[in-house]
């Protein structure tokens, strides 16, 4: 088991991640990253104004991973 970090980035502030999560490999880290944006774009207001969501995920050497989700918006035309 390894401990990971899952920094938060909502597209306005980084959220670092203090307490971190004990899983069993690297492959579990990446599960998690996703589950986890994908949790946190479910609960944004519709149309917010953001510059997209990322989490990076950090193991005791450092950044292991970024998983980045990005929202574009098309703009109606007239």
């Amino acid at each position: 088991m390894s401990q990971f970090y899952f920094d938060i980035w909502d597209g306005e502030a980084l959220v670092v991640d203090e307490e971190g999560l004990d899983l069993a490999s690297r492959r579990a880290a990446e599960v998690e990253a996703a589950l986890s944006l994908a949790d946190i774009a479910k609960q944004l207001e519709p149309f917010a104004s953001s510059d997209g969501l990322a989490i990076n995920v950090r193991d005791a050497n450092g950044l292991v991973l970024r998983a980045i989700s990005v929202c574009e918006r098309d703009q109606p035309v007239n």
